[in-house]
């Protein structure tokens, strides 16, 4: 499926992240799949409200979670700079979708990072 929301297909999620050789590229390509299947799957549902939203950005939260020993095994982690960016990405994209008053931890709030 194609994203239609403009303001999304403009955004390069965790772009500072890829500028540090401390994150491995082939795991942020995964984060960043990661954050584009969310907003495909925001655009397929269309949640009608907050605690559908957050159904979505949990289940995409426990993906993050998921690639912690592939961040592990190439030397890196999800530590406090890639912790504010995804979170800064996942309250973009609720942004984005109209949910301005989503709360930016309860987005994530699935985390183990």
């Amino acid at each position: 499926m194609a994203i239609t929301n403009q303001q999304v297909v403009g955004r390069t999620f965790l772009q500072p992240l890829y500028a540090d050789p401390y994150f491995p590229d082939h795991v942020l390509d995964k984060c960043t799949a990661i954050l584009l299947r969310l907003c495909e799957r925001i655009e397929a549902d269309k949640p009608s409200d907050l605690a559908a939203l957050y159904v979505l950005t949990w289940a995409a939260t426990e993906e993050f979670n998921l690639l912690e020993e592939e961040f592990e095994a190439a030397g890196s982690e999800i530590e406090t700079v890639a912790r504010e960016e995804i979170a800064e990405d996942f309250a973009f994209i609720a942004a984005a979708y109209g949910f301005t008053d989503a709360d930016a931890e309860e987005l994530i709030a699935t985390r183990d990072w």
